[in-house]
C-alpha cells in the first residue's frame, strides 16, 4: 500500500499537556497519515489552545477522558498522553470501545495495571504501541545494529549511565509532576524505562534477576542552606549563587523554551512569577514533598549470561545517555549527546569513531519515528512494525517494578517469580508478528 492510497487515520489526542501538543504537533506533520479530530484535556487554557492549534469544532473537545470516552466511538485511535496515574482507565476504556492505541510511558503506576492494560488489549485485537523512543532514535538504533552485525563479537556485559542533568531532575522530579512516587510512579519508571526496555532489547533474552540501591540523597530539608524559605520568591539570601534557583530557570530564561514553557500558558515575566508564588515550581528544591530517588543503580543478569548495569544520576551538568558496550571481540562506547559512537577493535587494534547525524524533533526524533511507524502499522495493520507493543513493553517494565522492589528490599528479585506473582505470563499475547524479547 502506498502512502498516496491511504485515507488519513482519524485521531483524538487524551491530554493537552507537553506531551501531548508534541504528539498533536507530530500527527499534524503528517497529514497523509493521520488528522487530529478531537481533544480531552482537564485545563482550559491548554484544550482551547490546543483545540484552536487544530482547529477543533466545540463538539470534539472534551473536559476529560471519561466524557471522551463516554461518547460512541468517533475516531481510528487515540493517544493516550494523560498522566502517568491516568492511563489506565483512559486505556482500558478506549480499548474496550474498539481503539487503537499510542500510551505514553510508563504504561501504568503499578505492573498490576501494567498487565491489565496487556489483558484488554489482548482481549481488543487492537494495535497499540508504548512510548520507548530510544528504540527508535537514530544514534541508539545505529549502536543495536552494529551489535547485531558482529562488529564486537558476542556481548558481554553492557553500563548504560542516563545523566538526567541537575536543571531537568530539580523541574521534573522536585517541583514537578514526577516528584513524588504517590502522585506518579518511582523515578526507575517515570524516567528510565526507556532505559531498561532499550538494554533488554540490547542483550534480546529475558532478563533473569535484578538487583539495585539507590536514595534521595540531597533534594531534602537537612541539605537546605541557612535561612533558605519555602519559595524562591520569598527574598531566599542564596538565590544569587543557588543552581536551583526557580527566579533563574523559569523567568530570566528564554520562557517559551522548555521547562521555562510549562510553566504558565501566558509567558509573560508577571504571569511567569505569579505561577512561581501560586504553584509546585516556585517551591525552594530542599523545601518540596518530593520523594523519589535523585540517584540509582540497577544490576541486571540476563539468561545467556550477559550482565547489564544501569545508572541514573541527577548530578550532571548535561543530559543523555552514554552506553559502553563489551564484547568478546571489541567494545562500543555510545555517547548521545555528541552522537558518537567509538568502536574498538581488540585483534586489528583499531578505532573508528562513528558519528551519527541527528534528526530534528524531541529525543533526537525518536518520538517522530515512534509516532510514524504506529500510523504506518495502524495503515497496514501489521504488529511487526510496531517495536514496543504492549507485551514487549510489559516485560521490560516488569524488570524497572522488580529492580524497584529490589531497592526497597534489599534483596536480589528473580524475575521468573515476580512474573508468576503478579500473573504476567496470563497477560502475554502478543499479535502474530509482534516483538516479543
Amino acid at each position: 500500500m502506498s502512502e498516496a492510497s491511504m485515507a488519513p487515520k482519524t485521531v483524538a489526542v487524551l491530554g493537552a499537556g507537553m506531551r501531548g501538543e508534541l504528539f498533536g504537533g507530530i500527527l499534524a506533520g503528517l497529514p497523509h497519515l493521520a488528522k487530529v479530530v478531537a481533544v480531552a484535556e482537564p485545563r482550559a487554557a491548554y484544550r482551547e489552545r490546543f483545540a484552536a492549534r487544530h482547529g477543533l469544532p466545540e463538539s470534539a473537545v472534551y473536559e476529560s477522558w471519561q466524557e471522551f470516552a463516554a461518547q460512541p466511538k468517533i475516531c481510528d485511535a487515540v493517544v493516550i498522553a494523560t498522566m502517568d496515574r491516568d492511563h489506565l482507565g483512559p486505556a482500558i476504556a478506549c480499548l474496550e470501545r474498539g481503539y487503537d492505541l499510542l500510551l505514553e510511558k510508563p504504561m501504568a503506576t503499578t505492573i498490576d495495571e501494567c498487565a491489565a492494560i496487556a489483558r484488554a488489549q489482548t482481549g481488543s485485537g487492537a494495535l497499540v504501541a508504548v512510548c520507548h523512543s530510544l528504540r527508535y532514535q537514530k544514534g541508539f538504533r545505529t549502536l543495536k545494529r552494529l551489535l547485531d552485525e558482529g562488529r564486537i563479537g558476542r556481548v558481554v556485559t553492557i553500563d548504560q549511565l542516563e545523566q538526567v542533568g541537575f536543571e531537568h531532575y530539580a523541574h521534573s522530579y522536585v517541583r514537578g509532576n514526577w516528584g513524588n512516587a504517590g502522585r506518579a510512579t518511582p523515578m526507575l519508571l517515570a524516567k528510565s524505562c526507556h532505559d531498561l526496555d532499550y538494554i533488554a532489547w540490547l542483550v534480546g533474552a529475558p532478563c533473569a534477576r535484578v538487583s539495585s540501591s539507590g536514595e534521595l540523597s540531597y533534594f531534602h530539608a537537612g541539605s537546605a542552606p541557612l535561612g533558605a524559605p519555602a519559595r524562591c520568591t520569598d527574598g531566599c539570601p542564596h538565590e544569587l549563587d543557588c543552581p536551583y534557583s526557580a527566579l533563574k530557570q523559569y523567568v530570566q530564561s528564554d520562557r517559551t523554551v522548555w521547562p521555562a514553557s510549562v510553566i504558565s500558558p501566558d509567558h509573560s515575566a508577571e504571569a511567569h512569577l505569579e505561577a512561581l508564588r501560586t504553584g509546585p515550581y516556585g517551591r525552594c528544591v530542599f523545601h518540596a514533598d518530593n520523594d523519589v530517588v535523585d540517584h540509582q543503580v540497577v544490576q541486571l543478569a540476563f539468561e545467556g549470561g550477559v550482565t547489564a548495569t544501569f545508572t541514573m544520576t541527577a548530578f550532571t551538568a548535561q543530559q543523555g545517555r552514554m552506553v559502553r558496550v563489551h564484547g568478546t571481540r571489541g567494545e562500543m562506547l555510545f555517547d548521545e549527546h555528541r552522537m558518537t559512537i567509538v568502536v574498538r577493535d581488540f585483534g586489528a587494534k583499531l578505532e573508528e569513531t562513528i558519528a551519527v547525524e541527528p534528526e530534528p524533533g524531541a529525543h533526537g526524533g525518536g518520538d517522530n519515528r515512534v509516532l510514524r511507524n504506529w500510523l504506518e502499522a495502524l495503515h497496514r495493520r501489521d504488529a511487526g512494525l510496531i517495536l514496543t507493543d504492549v507485551a514487549t513493553s510489559l516485560m521490560t517494565h516488569a524488570i524497572g517494578f522488580a529492580a524497584e522492589e529490589a531497592r526497597l528490599t534489599g534483596r536480589t528479585v528473580d524475575l521468573a517469580e515476580f512474573k508468576r506473582r503478579h500473573g504476567l505470563d496470563q497477560a502475554l499475547e502478543p499479535l502474530p508478528g509482534a516483538n516479543m524479547l
